[in-house]
């Protein structure tokens, strides 16, 4: 019996995938399955091959060698409309939505029901009822798409690749922007979609999420598949020891000696700020970070967690407030100044704030020795021999996987560039070290050692400010949560006393007051 004709034949099957960027081996020998009525989770670290092998399944890229068959029948996807052709469709972790068109407009774009470009509002209200029927939502069609929240926005997504007519579903970390309640009513909505036979890719790297809603677990590793798991009959131990190679990685909160009440070492005071283009305003922000303490930031992002981080650095200016950093003024003090002062920063965006991308790790650490140095009559070439010293010994301490201080910083993994902005900032021992997103496209390994270096600042007195849209990294390292909602604090808890769904509510606007 041929595959065509099996009843079990799996929607898509992926066999013998390879793909080459130049030298590069990306994907090599990838098996996968995708059986109807399932929701199969893809896993893997950073640069193990996922998105390589999504956007070949898409279309985005063609494969050097193997196989994809849809129902049975070989397929070549030359571009996403043959994937779409095929009833594939993908929901990218960036929503691609036009803000100011209406629901109905973004879900017809470009398959308009009278034709390409030729919009009817109440034919393209009438197309879209079915896939909103299916997905069991119900939103308004006239509604302005930027008005929405981003959980709406990303509903509009699924039903955009309904109305055209995906069996197979490819969704890339779709909870990154959610909160824990939005996340499990998604969940509700692909096992609604996987009981009517549709077949869901779910690409994350929350192991939590993984085992709450997947039916099979496919793992890759550097590359090739190590295998395909059903998720009742393994743990996240396996799966992480699959995805990492190690058995020993921990998943739990990270040991470290919380200190007895310290001394005040930011203190933030009623911090106020415009509104940054891509982030909420600060309004009337209060709260303290203690010496070895560690105060988690969480909420979803665009509520002004980004905007504090600036604020704190001075790259954003203060319309009301005071920031001190032990007990000295410093909001009215530019970038260099706050550092002066003690103020360490490892930056959201490491590829444009945190490291010279094209330049050397040498130059990227050389920072911290020259600021120690300036100004005490050191000859250059005993200062160029220093930094160099330095460098080679903070790359031999953080284990950074590089070819020596003068290899290209673009030429190393995220978690080892990580690394090397981590080394720098914490090498000048802040008595404030601000983290923003520390460990976003950083591998389970690297996460590990880094939460090992910041619990060893905190043990030597460092206050430090973890800024992250990861629910159980906040977890896993703080001792206080604040939860910012459009600008304010609404929530203040102790980590231990407080749960995924407690903080969920409060990132949704529910409000307990008070400063920290």
């Amino acid at each position: 019996m041929s595959d065509t004709t099996r009843p079990d034949a799996p929607l898509l099957a992926a066999s013998g995938i390879t793909k080459r960027f130049g030298p590069v081996v990306a994907n090599e020998d990838v098996h996968l399955e995708l059986r109807a009525g399932e929701v199969h989770a893809l896993v893997g670290e950073n640069g193990a091959g996922k998105t390589t092998l999504m956007r070949m399944l898409f279309g985005m890229y063609q494969p050097d060698a193997g196989v994809i068959r849809v129902r049975g029948e070989e397929r070549q996807f030359r571009r996403p409309q043959d994937a779409i052709d095929a009833q594939i469709g993908m929901v990218h972790q960036h929503f691609m939505l036009v803000p100011t068109f209406t629901v109905a407009e973004n879900i017809t774009l470009g398959a308009e029901p009278g034709g390409p470009g030729l919009y009817s509002r109440d034919r393209a209200k009438e197309a879209i009822a079915e896939p909103m029927r299916r997905l069991g939502v119900d939103i308004d069609p006239e509604a302005v798409t930027g008005r929405l929240s981003v959980a709406t926005q990303q509903k509009i997504e699924i039903v955009k690749v309904l109305y055209r007519g995906a069996r197979v579903l490819i969704l890339d970390e779709p909870t990154a922007v959610l909160t824990p309640q939005e996340t499990t009513e998604l969940f509700e909505l692909l096992r609604r979609l996987a009981a009517e036979g549709s077949a869901i890719v779910f690409i994350s790297h929350k192991l939590g999420e993984v085992f709450a809603v997947a039916d099979r677990i496919t793992v890759l590793r550097r590359g090739r598949t190590v295998g395909t798991y059903d998720a009742a009959a393994t743990d996240a131990a396996e799966v992480v020891a699959a995805m990492t190679g190690r058995s020993d990685v921990n998943l739990g909160r990270v040991e470290r000696v919380v200190p007895e009440e310290q001394p005040p070492v930011l203190l933030v005071d009623a911090v106020s700020t415009e509104k940054p283009g891509h982030d909420a305003a600060l309004d009337q922000v209060s709260f303290t970070v203690r010496a070895g303490e560690i105060l988690g930031i969480a909420g979803v992002e665009g509520n002004g967690q980004t905007a504090l981080a600036e604020a704190l650095v001075g790259t954003l200016a203060l319309t009301g407030g005071s920031v001190s950093i032990s007990g000295t003024d410093v909001g009215g003090l530019d970038v260099a100044a706050r550092r002066d002062h003690g103020l360490g920063y490892v930056p959201e965006d490491r590829h444009h704030e945190g490291l010279p991308i094209n330049g050397t790790v040498l130059e990227a650490i050389a920072p911290c020795e020259v600021r120690k140095r300036t100004g005490l009559g050191v000859l250059a070439s005993a200062l160029s021999a220093k930094v160099r010293t330095t460098a080679t010994g903070l790359v031999r301490e953080y284990d950074i996987k590089a070819a020596g201080v003068d290899a290209v910083c673009s030429t190393l993994s995220g978690g080892n560039q990580q690394k090397i902005v981590v080394a720098r900032e914490l090498e000048e021992q802040p008595a404030c070290l601000v983290l923003a997103q520390p460990t976003r496209g950083v591998d389970l390994g690297a996460i590990e050692y880094l939460y090992g270096r910041i619990a060893e600042a905190t043990a030597r007195g460092c206050a430090v400010l973890l800024v992250s849209a990861d629910l159980d990294e906040i977890l896993r390292l703080s001792d206080r949560v604040l939860v910012m909602y459009r600008g304010r604090v609404v929530a203040e808890k102790q980590t231990l006393d407080t749960s995924r769904e407690e903080l969920g509510m409060h990132m949704m606007g529910a409000t307990t007051g008070g400063a920290a």
